[in-house]
């Protein structure tokens, strides 16, 4: 991890690219009631000097002024599209966002493209990025996924949101389209972004987030905390790792892991909390069998290494 007196300023308004390099990508980004924080997004991916092919904005429901945001940013760039879906009426994180998504993949207009991401409409960042992204995909044929770091800002001070260097961010997910119809795409549950990490390592890919002083991800509100409350966004972690298939030792060592994170102490708690609740109900979970193997089988090595101080 990098020094944080190093980190760069968070990426504001920047200009639009002069004669951007195109690439065969494809975004999609489910939002709801973004207004606050869109612009920042839009910004960011108009000055890009890689720039998709398509962007569709696919507009969940929203009752603020979301929608009009995307269509001022659409009547100046023709690549950015806004998809208007059916007000569901309430928010729904997990599923919901990916049957958004899934929403804008059926409407691609460009088949030919080669790249796919999920990007959310609460983040920013420098205009190098996507072309320090395809830098790393263009290096290795077997990497599926990739991400620069999260970080936020809170009180002045730069907050990364930890997540190992195999685990891509689920804020701007960005794919190979092979690889990603090899794992079957994105599945429409609260843990998404992690069965889709997992999947891809199974069947032999790999994925990878890394440090780059050009290719920070700012993220504009607490992971989690999208709906109602953090408290409620911990609780929703808990549950989402009971779906996934988590051993419960791992659960208990990735709630108290998050317990030096917002809201300290209390919400890893209450991911363990939701964790077990799952369990004591008998709720629903991940189906497919293998798949939670090798999910648990690679837990308790890495805890089994990580007790043993090993990397």
């Amino acid at each position: 991890m990098p020094d944080t007196e190093q980190l760069p300023l968070q990426p504001v308004a920047a200009a639009p690219a002069v004669n951007p390099h195109i690439v065969p990508l494809v975004i999609i980004s489910p939002v709801r009631d973004e207004a606050k924080y869109l612009r920042r997004t839009l910004d960011s991916v108009v000055a890009q000097t890689y720039r998709p092919i398509e962007w569709i904005v696919v507009d969940d429901g929203s009752v603020d002024a979301t929608p009009d945001i995307v269509r001022e940013y659409a009547a100046k760039y023709p690549f950015i599209r806004l998809l208007p879906r059916q007000d569901r009426g309430f928010r729904k994180l997990g599923g919901g966002v990916i049957a958004a998504f899934n929403f804008g993949k059926e409407h691609i207009q460009h088949s030919e493209y080669q790249y796919i991401a999920k990007l959310d409409g609460d983040m920013s960042f420098g205009p190098l990025y996507l072309e320090r992204m395809f830098q790393r995909l263009q290096i290795d044929p077997k990497l599926a996924a990739v991400s620069g770091k999260v970080y936020r800002d809170e009180d002045g001070r730069y907050i990364e949101e930890t997540h190992i260097d195999e685990q891509v961010a689920g804020q701007f997910k960005l794919y190979k389209r092979k690889a990603f119809e090899d794992i079957g795409g994105f599945v429409q549950h609260l843990s998404w972004d992690g069965i889709d990490v997992h999947s891809a390592w199974m069947k032999g890919w790999k994925t990878f987030s890394f440090y780059d002083p050009q290719a920070w991800l700012w993220h504009h509100r607490i992971m989690g905390s999208s709906d109602k409350h953090i408290y409620e966004g911990r609780l929703r972690w808990g549950r989402a790792m009971w779906y996934m298939g988590y051993h419960p030792l791992y659960a208990i060592a990735a709630g108290i892991n998050r317990m030096r994170e917002k809201p300290v102490f209390i919400g890893g708690l209450l991911m363990i909390f939701g964790f077990f609740w799952c369990w004591v109900r008998r709720q629903p979970s991940y189906d497919n069998m293998e798949f939670r193997r090798y999910l648990r089988q690679w837990q308790m090595t890495r805890l089994k290494n990580t007790l043993l101080g090993k990397k």
